[in-house]
């Protein structure tokens, strides 16, 4: 039997974003995922193995290099490879192209969480990052928020400037405070270890959410946002004691555990009131990348 081997334009072209997050919320209907993860660091740089076994659904193993200094050289900063197993009898089921598992998990995890906290009639939405994960958030909440208007921030606005020119009707914002207030939807994709966004910015009906960190000392929201939001995960597993926006608040005291309301395991609990400001810290994780592949799969297995 020939092994699937599914390149990035091939598989991207199967795919649509709202139909993801469906097959994301269905998965969570499954029992719920064995997962290990494997963190070698060498600041600044950084090694994520991660194995996600799904009962009923299979297994995947997805091994990320995360090198921040290749954007100097134009190179990619994400590299790394994903492998599909059978869950009947372990046989390797599929090869699918690292990034395009990525980019759809990553962004699709978000918007899930959005469409669940976020108000339906959210007209505006501020995109903080203009690295390759700041233009799938665009494409990805322009699909779930059709209505809404997008605006772009980037602490070197040539960036900024240059996505916006590759993504139509995003517009780029200048004051990052004036902006986050007057955003309904606020998606920070950064790689900073100091905050960006501060609670004394944010407003009652406002949803933020956080992709960025994915190392202990990484943060992107400070102390006085988590205290004042009320807090969602994708997974308490993969954030709660391996990344640094939950971890160090939970160390220092500032929040506990029982501040983490639900994870995608419990999504009829993600809900908010209309003056509530919900907080989604997306880890990731490789239940995730299992749940996309297998979706990946399936559409191209219906396209052959």
């Amino acid at each position: 039997m020939t092994i699937p081997m599914i390149p990035f334009d091939e598989g991207e072209a199967l795919l649509d974003w709202l139909e993801l997050t469906e097959a994301l919320a269905a998965g969570h209907d499954l029992p719920r995922a064995e997962i290990g993860d494997t963190f070698l660091y060498r600041d600044p740089d950084t090694l994520l193995s991660r194995a996600a076994w799904i009962d009923g659904l299979g297994m995947a193993v997805k091994t990320a290099t995360l090198f921040p200094g290749n954007s100097e050289h134009g190179e990619p900063v994400v590299n790394g490879s994903v492998s599909l197993f059978d869950d009947r009898n372990g046989t390797l089921a599929a090869l699918i192209d690292f990034h395009l598992v990525t980019k759809w998990k990553t962004a699709a995890d978000s918007l899930l969480a959005a469409r669940r906290l976020a108000a339906p009639d959210s007209r505006e939405i501020l995109i903080v990052g203009a690295g390759t994960v700041g233009q799938s958030l665009c494409e990805a909440f322009a699909a779930g928020f059709p209505d809404a208007r997008i605006r772009l921030w980037n602490r070197t606005r040539a960036k900024a400037e240059a996505l916006a020119r590759k993504v139509a009707a995003v517009e780029l914002a200048d004051d990052l405070p004036q902006a986050v207030t007057r955003a309904d939807i606020v998606v920070c994709a950064t790689m900073s270890t100091d905050p960006v966004i501060r609670g004394e910015w944010l407003r009652p009906g406002q949803h933020l959410n956080l992709i960025g960190a994915y190392r202990p000392d990484m943060r992107e929201a400070d102390d006085a946002a988590l205290r004042r939001a009320r807090i969602f995960v994708d997974s308490v597993d993969t954030t709660a004691d391996h990344i640094g926006e939950i971890r160090i608040p939970l160390e220092a005291g500032l929040i506990t555990r029982e501040d983490l309301i639900a994870d995608f395991y419990d999504l009829a609990a993600f809900t908010a009131k209309p003056d509530d400001i919900t907080l989604f810290k997306n880890g990731g994780g490789a239940h995730l990348d299992l749940m996309t592949s297998r979706h990946i799969l399936g559409k191209w297995q219906g396209a052959t």
